[in-house]
């Protein structure tokens, strides 16, 4: 792993200077500061589950890249936690999808990494023996994991004695009463088999059968050892749900679209539906249809389940009716949803009681760069109760779960100053369940409380944005600034530490950097989430006029009209969509822009395009691909002179790397100042801790070198 610098030469081409970077550590931490080790050495907490039996819930953390299990439990003087699972290096093998046995005394989990569609898992650890995904079981009572086999994706049966995976597109079981017992193939079919779902009484096996330009749903009926297809079709079927009785399965559908690509913007469409089928035969039973205009076009919320069949025989489901995405209860015959979660605020992460008789979600209700937990009890007629608020404040709180006694909520949460944790609401209050994970050096009290701020775009849209203020801010002094861009383009950052871990990172990267005299601008840019189906999907966002440009403007313009803001040391960064905008920002606006931190960042869209639909008109093709070259930051590259380092892993599998090849090339031409940090074999978003901190070390000093007055890093 190198770093190369390309510096400019009066009358000369760029010079290549490369050298080591192995090893590198930055930021010695001086009274009242942190090094960046530090800020980023708190665990990321995911994966939240709760098991059927004794109140037990577990959890994933990632700890500076050791990822393990932990479980927690209730007891007589309160809740106690434990590791699971001891893994002790940084090697990029991520723990995932945990699921509890049945009898809640074990827990199956997904260790390794994900292929992608690719012929082999990722190793940027340059693991010797390579990299597998494999499905483990720990005992709760402790021991060592034992090897289920190659796979992922795990689904424990009800009565806990089966587990189904997937391993190699197909679908496998093993026994988990009978370890001597080899996995064994389910059945053979084509298509890439997911969303594993077994029947209540555990019977029989619904999934999701992807066929590239189609899907369908299937159920495997264990006694007769067969498979039928509900109600196949042209479109593409996902989310399958199971009625209690195990006599019908509710499925989404969406519409198939051959001539759309998602950096396009799509308010409205041919409107999806929700079919229920019979799991013997196949047949429809009974349809809901989505109506035209706002809510045609299906929104997923963030949760495994889309679909979920409560009491009184009603299906609660997603849906953008009002240009919100809001939960809607419907009988499972058919008939006229009832909107249960009124208001201009968005619903999140959704997961229903065991019993069925209630539904938790996390929304922004009532603050809308933030998270809080909301419970909705249903009556045994499946009538909704008015929601009700379980937490507030100034904290987040998200990917809520109940407890198998049908009454505790258990979360994830953070704030401004720790990041998120896994706690249990108690008496409407939160109480942490593993507060010994959190280092004792961990710098929560230096840290600064980002404020939220509401300023126009460069075309007067409304926008929010989270002000991080270095310490040593005070009036009549001009510091440098920087705008930091979101990834997705479907995001928001809030006002503290975020519950994905690629911004739980970044949100600790900008809490650094304004403790180096950075005042930082993160600002959540039209086609994000939380504000709405139309702000979402902006008009000519993207590939279709690049509207977001608009925004990119405006937060630099904001920060330059502040009196505690240097307007000639503006400077951004961001990665993936954020590193398309950051290089949008320095190619149209180096007047503006100083600097700029690029973390794999599309710079020209036409090379990420497939290939497209042989039924399109080629002067349409010709049109888009016309349109999607102006609004990349290859269009400006003439206009482009402000330094940026580059930095991006070799194998990528969400941006090609032969954007930042290709942008490297123009630059050298244009003869502006770039450098390059490259981690070989590494993916999009790193898996080895140690690439974060290198990349963030190489970003603060490419703009303590690039921002701050010569010989004054120090003392800023």
């Amino acid at each position: 792993m190198l770093l190369r610098k390309f510096a400019r030469s009066s009358g000369l081409n760029a010079v290549l200077v490369v050298f080591a970077f192995a090893g590198y550590v930055h930021g010695q931490a001086s009274a009242g500061s942190f090094t960046l080790q530090q800020v980023l050495s708190a665990p990321f907490t995911s994966d939240l589950v709760a098991a059927a039996a004794k109140n037990r819930v577990a959890w994933v953390t990632d700890t500076e890249g050791r990822h393990n299990l932990w479980m927690a439990e209730p007891g007589a003087s309160g809740w106690t936690s434990k590791q699971l699972t001891h893994y002790t290096d940084d090697d990029g093998l991520g723990v995932n999808t945990p699921q509890w046995t049945a009898d809640a005394d074990a827990v199956v989990y997904e260790r390794g990494g994900s292929n992608d569609d690719e012929s082999r898992p990722p190793n940027p650890a340059w693991l010797v023996k390579g990299v597998t995904q494999q499905i483990w079981v720990v005992p709760v009572a402790g021991g060592e994991p034992r090897l289920i086999g190659d796979g992922h994706l795990p689904a424990v049966s009800p009565d806990g004695k089966t587990l189904a995976f997937v391993r190699d597109k197909e679908i496998w079981t093993a026994r988990l009463d009978a370890p001597d017992d080899k996995p064994a193939q389910l059945l053979v079919t084509r298509g890439d088999a997911s969303q594993l779902n077994w029947s209540p009484d555990g019977k029989k096996l619904a999934f999701k059968s992807d066929r590239d330009d189609h899907s369908f749903i299937a159920v495997f009926d264990f006694e007769k050892r067969a498979v039928v297809f509900l109600d196949p079709s042209t479109d593409e079927d996902q989310s399958p749900a199971w009625s209690p009785d195990s006599t019908r399965v509710a499925f989404v559908r969406v519409p198939t679209q051959t001539d759309y690509y998602d950096a396009f913007p799509q308010r409205t469409g041919e409107p999806w539906s929700i079919h229920v089928a019979d799991a013997e035969t196949g047949e429809r039973r009974a349809m809901w249809r989505a109506t035209e205009g706002e809510g045609s076009v299906f929104r997923a919320v963030e949760s495994d389940a889309q679909l979920m069949w409560v009491a009184g025989n009603r299906i609660v489901f997603p849906w953008e009716r009002d240009g919100w995405l809001h939960l809607y209860s419907i009988p499972a015959s058919g008939g006229d949803p009832e909107l249960l979660t009124p208001g201009e605020f968005e619903v999140d992460h959704v997961a229903e009681a065991p019993k069925g008789d209630a539904i938790v979600y996390d929304s922004n209700q009532n603050d809308v760069d933030r998270r809080h937990i909301w419970r909705i009890a249903l009556n045994s007629a499946g009538a909704p109760i008015a929601p009700k608020a379980l937490t507030s404040g100034d904290g987040i709180e998200t990917k809520p779960a109940i407890a198998s006694d049908n009454e505790t909520v258990v979360v994830l949460r953070s704030d401004a100053r720790v990041p998120i944790r896994a706690a249990v609401v108690d008496a409407g209050k939160l109480v942490d369940l593993a507060p010994q994970a959190i280092p004792a050096d961990f710098p929560a009290t230096k840290l600064v409380t980002p404020q939220q701020v509401i300023f126009s775009a460069a075309d007067g849209l409304t926008l929010h944005g989270q002000l991080f203020m270095p310490p040593n801010a005070r009036a009549g002094r001009r510091l440098p600034a920087l705008v930091f861009f979101h990834g997705g383009s479907k995001r928001q950052m809030l006002l503290g530490w975020h519950y994905m871990e690629y911004y739980s990172n970044a949100y600790s990267m900008n809490q650094y950097l304004a403790s180096r005299g950075y005042i930082v601008l993160s600002v959540n840019y039209r086609s994000g989430i939380g504000y709405g189906l139309n702000f979402r999907e902006a008009l000519n966002f993207g590939t279709d006029g690049a509207s977001e440009y608009n925004d990119v403007l405006g937060a630099g313009l904001y920060l330059k009209s502040r009196s505690d803001v240097d307007p000639a040391r503006i400077g951004c960064w961001g990665g993936s969509y954020g590193g398309y905008l950051t290089a949008l920002a320095l190619a149209r606006a180096s007047t503006l822009f100083a600097a700029g931190v690029d973390f794999h960042g599309v710079h020209n869209w036409l090379l990420e395009f497939g290939e497209f639909s042989p039924g399109l008109d080629p002067q349409k093709v010709k049109d888009f691909e016309r349109k999607a070259f102006e609004s990349s930051p290859m269009a400006f590259i003439s206009t482009w002179r402000s330094p940026v380092l580059l930095i991006q892993g070799d194998d990528d599998r969400d941006v090609a790397f032969s954007e930042t090849i290709q942008l490297a090339e123009a630059l050298r031409k244009q003869k502006v100042d770039f450098e390059e940090l490259i981690f070989p074999d590494e993916i999009h978003a790193f898996l080895l801790h140690r690439h974060w901190l290198k990349a963030y070390g190489a970003e603060a000093d490419f703009f303590d070198r690039k921002l701050k007055d010569s010989g004054s890093a120090s003392s800023q």
